[in-house]
């Protein structure tokens, strides 16, 4: 992220990672659908043409809501935790910011408890296409789902896969943030790369990208599996989750959507960088010229 003495406002990298939401909500949609198959699927073209085809153009982005919602909360969270918390670990005369004092201050940019509700709605409204008409929960928005789910469940039940989810949270915070911040500053560091350049953010968010969807995807699967579950669902909890995955259906079953993850998250991730980046150099280069 932009470089400077002070952090840029909390709220900017829930706004980028909103925005990029919007772009790329179909293919995290895919994603889900994927991870919750308990067998060898259509895969990630087949099942994208699948749903426009038989569930319509717009269910492509079921659940949006839902998942602007969960940006607007766990991306919000984690974003400005994470800038404030790296600059107040640097020090004035550090000219590069050490890789530990990244995963440190990523590590405690804790957002995942922040967004559990809305990932909760937001996973069941993404799968609820391809179940049985008797089973659709057929939320009419995120509201809708929370008020639902509270009320048909409990409240307990919008915190399910909160320890999946927070363990998630922390390693997305480091493979993401933390990632792009280490690449950035040493593409910057060659002759190549200037600071302030969209080739620079664009190359360290691919890489940012494919680093955090590939360290994220165990997890991120558990959560899925574990979110979508009923109240009297297959699992106990997440090592349940997990034992049976791979008990049944293999140790790779654990990466199962890896390409749809990817293709979700590595565009989510340009966006959201790109957009941050444009947004915190505005903001400084208009306090710059106000001062």
């Amino acid at each position: 992220m932009a470089s400077h003495k002070q952090p840029a406002p909390f709220y900017f990298g829930g706004l980028a990672a909103s925005f990029a939401t919007v772009c790329t909500h179909p293919l995290d949609l895919v994603k889900v659908r994927l991870q919750t198959q308990d067998t060898k699927g259509r895969g990630m073209a087949r099942t994208l043409l699948y749903i426009g085809r038989h569930e319509g153009l717009l269910a492509l982005f079921n659940g949006l809501s839902a998942s602007i919602l969960r940006q607007a909360t766990y991306s919000t969270v984690r974003f400005g935790t994470y800038d404030y918390l790296k600059h107040k670990f640097s020090r004035e005369d550090e000219v590069k910011t050490p890789i530990y004092k990244m995963l440190l201050a990523a590590s405690i940019a804790v957002g995942g408890g922040f967004g559990n509700p809305a990932d909760i709605v937001n996973v069941r409204m993404q799968n609820d296409g391809q179940l049985p008409a008797a089973r659709r929960r057929n939320y009419k928005h995120a509201l809708d789902g929370l008020l639902r789910i509270s009320r048909e469940e409990g409240v307990l039940t919008l915190f399910r896969g909160l320890g999946p989810n927070m363990n998630r949270a922390v390693l997305m915070t480091c493979s993401q943030l933390a990632s792009y911040d280490f690449i950035k500053q040493y593409l910057v560091s060659t002759p190549y790369f200037d600071e302030a350049a969209t080739t620079t953010h664009f190359a360290a968010s691919v890489l940012a990208g494919v680093f955090a969807t590939t360290v994220c995807s165990p997890v991120d699967v558990i959560k899925t599996r574990i979110m979508n579950s009923s109240r009297d669902g297959r699992y106990r909890g997440a090592i349940d989750a997990l034992v049976q995955t791979v008990r049944h259906e293999g140790s790779m079953a654990l990466f199962k959507g890896w390409l749809p993850s990817f293709s979700r998250l590595g565009p989510h991730t340009i966006i959201t960088f790109m957009v941050l980046e444009k947004l915190t150099n505005a903001y400084w280069a208009r306090r710059d010229r106000r001062d």
